[in-house]
C-alpha cells in the first residue's frame, strides 16, 4: 500500500498519496472540495494526480523533438493515445513535511518514449486560505527535454447535482476537438457558445471535455469559481505559466455515475502539444520550471 500524508491547517485537512503525488481529500470544515477516492486503492480517473511530463493526450504516443522521432507507450487504447504523463504510476519520495506543509520528489525518465530525465518536487501547503500547489521540474540530463505539467482535482461545489452548479471563469476561447479521439482541430471563441462561461451560469446539461484558452490573469492569478445553490461552493486559481484550462464535467456511460465533480486542471500547455509545439516548454540542461495553483472553499 503506497503511504499517504495528512495536512491539517486553516480549517482545511488535506490527504496527498506518495502515489503519483495525488491529492485524496481536501475538505474544509468537514465539508469535500474535490471527489475523493478510497485509501490503498487504484486511482481511478486520474483524480487528484500530477500530470507530468505532459498533461492531456499525445496523439498515437509519437513525436518528434529535436529531430528525433519518439514513440511512448498507449495507455489510453480506445483512443490510441498516450496520456496524462509519467508521473502518475511512481511513488513519490517524502523530502520534508510539517503539520501544514509536505514536499514530495520523483524523477521521471529515461523510459520509453521519454530519454530524457527531470527531477519533479511538489509542494503542498495549507493556511487559512487554502491549499496551495507547486511542481517545479528540474532537467537533470545533458540534453533539453520537452515539458508540460498541470493538476487533475475534481472540484465538488456542494451537494446538489452537477448540472444546477454555477460555474465562472474567464476564458474567451476554447480548443475544438475531434468527437472520437478529443484530439485537437483548432481555437474557437466561446462568444454565444455553451462554452461562455465569462459571467456565472449554471453548468445545465453542457458536456465539457475542451481545453481553454485566452484565460484573463489579475494581478498574475486566474481564477474559477463553482458555486452550489445551496450556498456553498469551491474556487481554484493559478498563475501565468498555466495559459490553459481543461474542464471536464465528469460524463461516464451508464451504468457508471456520471457528473460526480467538475475536472479543473490548469495545464502548461494544450492537449498534444508534444506534436503542435504550442506552449511546449523546453527545458535546457540544469533549467527549471515552476508552476502553482491554489483550491479554496467559498
Amino acid at each position: 500500500m503506497s503511504a499517504e500524508f495528512t495536512l491539517d491547517a486553516g480549517g482545511y485537512t488535506a490527504v496527498v498519496t506518495a502515489r503519483a503525488a495525488a491529492l485524496r481529500v481536501l475538505q474544509f470544515e468537514g465539508r469535500d472540495l474535490i471527489v475523493p477516492f478510497p485509501k490503498g486503492g487504484p486511482i481511478p480517473d486520474y483524480r487528484g494526480v500530477i500530470a507530468a511530463p505532459w498533461p492531456n493526450r499525445i496523439a498515437d504516443g509519437a513525436y518528434v523533438f529535436d529531430g528525433n522521432k519518439h514513440q511512448l507507450p498507449i495507455n489510453e487504447p480506445e483512443r490510441e493515445t498516450a496520456l496524462h504523463g509519467l508521473a502518475f504510476p511512481l511513488d513519490w519520495t517524502l523530502k520534508e513535511s510539517d503539520a501544514g506543509s509536505l514536499t514530495l520528489t520523483c524523477t521521471v525518465g529515461p523510459t520509453a518514449g521519454y530519454p530524457f530525465v527531470l527531477e519533479l518536487e511538489s509542494r503542498f501547503a495549507l493556511d487559512e486560505a487554502g491549499l496551495h500547489t507547486s511542481v517545479t521540474a528540474r532537467n537533470a540530463a545533458g540534453v533539453a527535454a520537452p515539458y508540460g505539467v498541470c493538476p487533475h482535482p475534481y472540484l465538488v461545489a456542494g451537494s446538489s447535482v452537477l448540472d444546477e452548479w454555477v460555474l465562472e471563469f474567464a476564458a474567451d476561447s476554447f480548443l475544438e476537438v475531434t468527437p472520437d479521439r478529443l484530439l485537437p482541430v483548432g481555437v474557437m471563441g466561446v462568444e454565444g457558445h455553451a462554452f461562455d462561461f465569462r459571467s456565472p451560469r449554471p453548468i445545465g446539461s453542457t458536456e465539457i471535455d475542451h481545453a481553454f484558452t485566452g484565460i484573463t490573469f489579475d494581478g498574475g492569478l486566474a481564477r474559477l469559481s463553482v458555486r452550489d445553490p445551496a450556498g456553498t461552493g469551491v474556487g481554484m486559481s493559478w498563475d501565468e505559466s498555466c495559459p490553459w484550462l481543461q474542464i471536464h464535467t465528469a460524463d461516464k456511460p451508464e451504468p457508471i455515475p456520471g457528473r460526480i465533480g467538475l475536472a479543473v486542471e490548469p495545464m502548461t500547455c494544450p492537449p498534444d502539444a508534444f506534436n503542435s509545439g504550442t506552449d511546449l516548454i523546453r527545458l535546457e540542461p540544469g533549467a527549471s520550471h515552476k508552476a502553482s495553483w491554489s483550491i479554496y472553499a467559498l
